[in-house]
């Protein structure tokens, strides 16, 4: 059942406009409703309707995940579908995603959602794991893209400069947390990171002195085999549900030919 605490609405539509740095004159202006009406809705003196949660919802641009939060809170039905990866996708999609997938082998490619849940890898990706986990049968059957990096039982011994990528990560993690108010999974995945032995507590606090990155550089080495990559985060654009809005599509492309013929060796068996 929808949410009817009235001071709840309110209170995600002032988050979402101090999040956006818009003042309740500037979100009417772009949403088209008087600034009196936004003031009203902020401070509970009127009710908003199912519209006009969804217009201004759009128009800060909210996440459709905070969006059906947003609904709830108002006393409505959630607008945006979150179905399934595995068989409710609709059939155009699910094609798109396997043909990226197979169209990047021999290099790793995987599919995160927004807690970086491995979601579904290519063979390329499985492959290279394969050579660089420590303990194989510590491999939990839902990896995650972060507990891979920073468990000592898995990837993380064979990242070069592991420190560096590691605080780097941490800091986007920090990024998307305080972006993403009241999500416990990603709080619970930045708090877990900090159980892991080696982890320094400064990394406790927030570090925005370090840039987030749309790309990166990644190494592995174990023995003879060294791996260089260059990754980039790639994802749907309007996609019409949340599913599809956090679904993040994590790209290792080689940096230098050792790699790529590394890799396309490892493919040949």
């Amino acid at each position: 059942m929808p949410r009817t605490d009235a001071r709840l609405y309110p209170a995600l539509l002032r988050h979402w406009r101090t999040r956006r740095g818009m003042s309740q004159l500037d979100l009417a202006v772009a949403a088209d409703v008087s600034s009196r009406h936004v003031s009203f809705l902020e401070t509970a003196r009127a009710k908003p309707s199912r519209e006009m949660v969804l217009r201004l919802g759009a128009t800060l641009d909210v996440p459709l995940r905070d969006q059906n939060e947003m609904l709830r809170a108002g006393g409505f039905a959630a607008e945006f579908a979150e179905p399934s990866v595995d068989g409710e996708l609709p059939a155009t999609i699910t094609h798109a995603i396997d043909r990226m997938l197979a169209l990047s082998e021999p290099f790793p490619l995987t599919v995160l959602d927004r807690a970086y849940n491995v979601l579904r890898t290519n063979v390329g990706a499985m492959r290279i794991l394969g050579h660089f986990v420590a303990s194989p049968a510590e491999m939990p059957a839902r990896m995650n893209a972060f507990h891979l990096l920073f468990d000592p039982r898995l990837c993380r011994p064979f990242i070069v400069e592991w420190d560096r990528i590691a605080h780097a990560m941490v800091a986007r993690l920090h990024r998307e947390v305080l972006a993403r108010a009241g999500d416990s999974e990603l709080t619970g995945l930045l708090h877990s990171l900090f159980e892991y032995p080696g982890v320094s507590e400064s990394w406790r606090q927030p570090d925005f002195s370090t840039p987030s990155e749309p790309l990166a550089t990644f190494r592995l080495k174990r023995g003879d085999l060294e791996l260089s990559f260059l990754t980039t985060i790639t994802g749907f654009s309007a996609p019409g549900n949340v599913t599809l809005e956090e679904l993040r599509f994590e790209t290792y492309l080689p940096l230098d030919e050792p790699t790529e013929r590394a890799c396309r060796r490892l493919a040949a068996g």
